[in-house]
């Protein structure tokens, strides 16, 4: 399919500014809240690209949000920052070496991700102030996607109340339209409390909460024979309750992650949850306290919005690797093993071969085998129309959240998907904003959904992110 857009060329304005700004994050890996340096990198970025800048988005220190233009509709495109932790590693080569002992890494792409969502918007508005064309472009710089839910607390508080539509994308290792699942998610913290004694000559005399977190991991193992079979539930102990076998421990804690493929689905379990850690409380005689982490929604389709950006995809064809990227994947392939590669492959529902890196685009809805995650972009889709792009910048059958991920995040393969993906992004913008009649469709399709199935937000009103000190701070 031609592409008579102009949004190729003016992504190639910036690209070269938004390359270095992602290889700058890349090494400067902050978690779950405290990406100040990434955010601050951002927030530059978009002032010396003339946007309109606003930090602090929602009350979150590490939110920031650039806009551009007048009139017409509002296109939302949606940026990331934050990385992993233990995921530090040496970028270009082909073994497991650590830049950090214990350190994070961006081993999900998000250096790429935020950097690619900056500069789709920046191409938007040079279209938007060379055509004269109403409309407006806001790019979102969102922290903490990885468990710490902070588009969804954004949501709630009202962030995208006035965007008509929303894009974004991911790195990963095939290029496709994302298939519109997600599992929605509630990380939960549950602290027991007992009563501590001498383990051997009084054990009667104490009430041990260690005792309470392992009955409670037993009561749901039990619980999982009747789930919906989409459900999930993982569990990690913050607090063992101390280091001394001869000490009845009267403090433990252990956060679950709750998942389920249905929003409504999920918030029925967390409540089964709760009960499983009543009981396991009350067969130890300790107490037990809840306390929310995080929660986001399943994804809410927009068949709509897909297929725009498949138009895009369609448009532009594959992204054009060369010889050096190729020979650089063909190492990290060989890193991998078999099953790696044959998950990526049965995903898109295509045989295997051996290509190392994708150069063509797969056709939407492949009806491949599905992997689902969680992602706090769900909350964003129950929002507005929404769509999501995945790009190839790694060797097939990389895994997200791997050494091998974070090595492949400075690589030119990774800079080639990364502007790819600008240009797709920026071109579903241009659709939308110039063709009033596809945004209507989109937002009516969304508008039925709801009314079908309104969206409850997973996360309480009065919870609050869980935000950390700014490390300069007194």
């Amino acid at each position: 399919m031609q592409n008579t857009s102009a949004i190729p060329g003016l992504v190639a304005r910036h690209q070269d500014d938004l390359t270095g700004l992602a290889d700058r994050v890349w090494g400067m890996p902050e978690t779950l809240y405290g990406e100040f340096r990434s955010s601050a990198e951002h927030a530059a970025m978009l002032r010396a690209k003339g946007f309109r800048v606003t930090e602090g988005v929602a009350g979150i220190p590490t939110a920031v949000t650039g806009e551009a233009g007048t009139g017409g509709p509002l296109i939302a495109i949606l940026g990331e920052y934050d990385a992993l932790p233990g995921l530090s590693q040496v970028a270009g080569i082909d073994r497991p070496e650590e830049l950090e002992a214990g350190g994070p890494g961006h081993g999900c792409g998000h250096n790429l991700l935020g950097s690619a969502a900056m500069l789709a918007a920046c191409a938007v508005k040079d279209w938007l102030e060379a055509t004269g064309t109403p409309g407006r472009v806001r790019y979102y710089g969102c922290p903490a996607e990885e468990g710490g839910a902070a588009k969804t607390f954004m949501v709630r508080d009202g962030a995208f109340d006035d965007v008509d539509a929303a894009v974004t994308w991911h790195p990963g290792g095939m290029t496709r339209v994302d298939d519109p699942l997600s599992l929605a998610n509630t990380r939960m913290d549950f602290h027991f409390s007992g009563r501590a004694a001498h383990a051997a000559a009084q054990p009667h005399l104490g009430r041990s909460a260690l005792d309470a977190v392992e009955l409670m991991s037993v009561g749901v193992n039990y619980l999982r024979e009747h789930m919906v079979q989409d459900a999930r539930i993982h569990y990690a102990y913050l607090d063992a309750g101390g280091k001394a076998p001869n000490v009845v421990q009267a403090r433990a804690s252990v956060r679950y992650s709750i998942r389920a493929l249905d929003l409504h689905e999920m918030l029925a379990l967390v409540e089964r949850v709760k009960k499983v850690a009543q009981g396991a409380a009350l067969m130890t005689e300790t107490s037990v306290e809840f306390q929310m982490f995080a929660a986001v929604s399943n994804h809410f389709e927009n068949l709509t919005m897909d297929k725009v950006m498949q138009q895009a995809l369609d448009e532009l064809g594959g992204v054009p690797f060369d010889d050096l990227d190729r020979a650089y994947a063909a190492k990290i392939r060989a890193t991998l093993s078999p099953s790696d590669i044959a998950a990526e492959w049965s995903v898109v529902n295509q045989a295997p071969s051996d290509a190392v890196l994708c150069d063509w685009v797969v056709p939407m809805r492949p009806n491949g085998k599905v992997l689902i995650g969680s992602t706090d972009v769900g909350d964003v889709t129950w929002k507005v129309p929404t769509t999501e792009v995945l790009v190839a910048t790694a060797a097939i059958g990389t895994p997200l959240h791997s050494w091998q991920m974070t090595a492949q995040g400075k690589s030119g393969a990774a800079h080639k998907g990364m502007i790819h993906a600008a240009k797709a992004m920026g071109r579903v913008a241009e659709i939308l904003i110039s063709d009033p009649a596809r945004l209507a469709e989109a937002k009516e399709e969304h508008a039925q959904r709801l009314a079908l199935t309104p969206y409850t937000c997973p996360m309480p009103s009065d919870h609050k992110p869980p935000l950390v000190p700014r490390p300069d701070a007194a």
